[in-house]
């Protein structure tokens, strides 16, 4: 898996793709169905979203979050053809072939292999905090107080 380094190292650099880590749900998800399940779901996504020529709704196809897979695509640039093109050297408008829909699926499972191990259940990193809007009066006095009239 190590064979991936410097594709990982490039995604890394981008600021939208690090930000993608599997979630509670998606880990307790590999841990209950096992990667080879996963592994699976990943051939089918692959096969149906991506290989096509003109995937239907190509750019929009990948949600965002339901399954490790899509978080994977997302992070790994793997999402649409648009991404497979410019982070990966893949041409649009044909088909995927074998070997290449190969090197997308084993992508995608190196990626979540890294994040099953980042994110065990013994040393998970914490999530990053959000700000916090305070909602202040018009006064300025009790900041996060409901507007008293």
């Amino acid at each position: 898996m190590d064979g991936f380094e410097a594709v990982f190292e490039r995604l890394a650099r981008s600021a939208f793709r690090r930000r993608f880590r599997l979630g509670a749900g998606e880990r307790a998800y590999v841990r209950a169905k096992g990667m080879g399940t996963v592994r699976e779901h990943a051939v089918a996504f692959v096969w149906e979203r991506l290989a096509p020529a003109a995937p239907r709704n190509d750019g929009r196809q990948t949600p965002m979050r339901g399954h490790p897979v899509f978080v994977a695509q997302h992070a790994c640039a793997c999402c649409c053809r648009g991404c497979l093109r410019k982070w990966h050297g893949i041409a649009e408008g044909r088909e995927l072939g074998a070997e290449e829909r190969g090197y997308v699926v084993d992508l995608l499972m190196a990626w979540i292999g890294r994040q099953m191990e980042e994110d065990g259940e013994e040393g998970s990193p914490p999530a990053p905090e959000r700000r916090k809007r305070v909602r202040k009066s018009p006064g300025g006095e009790t900041p996060g107080l409901p507007f008293l009239s």
